[in-house]
């Protein structure tokens, strides 16, 4: 793990994938982020953003939502505020998840993923997600308020074997 020592303010996640060979279901990766409040760090998120939906006070949001990695660029784009996130949280989870419709998927099934974190110009971390080729969802990064409020950045990949919705209640657990 490491982390930056002047904190994080506003981060972008962005996720990009292959469509399917043609003639195949559509792969359909998301990019979810759930939230920790700072008395239940670890247990179950005060809330989650997946699914082109946004956090109730605006600081974190999908802004793209792509259904079969078809597209020029990022197929899925997360915004993450931190300086605007309320001091009741202190931890922020990220990771990605693949939609299992007609059978089961792992990311060794999809092709050319990459996950990128960044804060503003600067790439803060990359991966495609080869370190867990059997899973079939990841937990890519661990944003945690330090001590002076400021917000330290953890990269982490660690695979779990789930389906999207029970993935939001496991992704914070260590």
């Amino acid at each position: 793990m490491s982390s930056l020592s002047k904190g994080v303010g506003k981060v972008e996640v962005s996720l990009r994938w292959d469509p399917s060979p043609l003639g195949e279901p559509a792969h359909d990766l998301d990019l979810v982020a759930a939230t920790y409040t700072v008395d239940e760090p670890h247990g179950d998120p005060a809330y989650a953003v997946h699914f082109d939906s946004r956090s109730p006070d605006g600081t974190i949001t999908l802004t793209r939502d792509s259904q079969t990695g078809q597209g020029f660029g990022a197929d899925e784009v997360l915004t993450l505020e931190f300086e605007r996130l309320a001091a009741t949280y202190g931890r922020v989870v990220v990771g990605v998840v693949i939609q299992q419709r007609d059978r089961r998927r792992a990311f060794s099934d999809v092709n050319n993923t990459v996950v990128r974190i960044a804060e503003g110009p600067t790439e803060l971390w990359k991966s495609t997600l080869s370190e867990v080729p059997h899973s079939t969802a990841a937990v890519v990064a661990e944003f945690v308020r330090g001590e002076s409020g400021t917000w330290l950045f953890h990269e982490t990949v660690r695979g779990l074997d789930t389906d999207p919705e029970a993935f939001i209640g496991l992704m914070g657990r260590n």
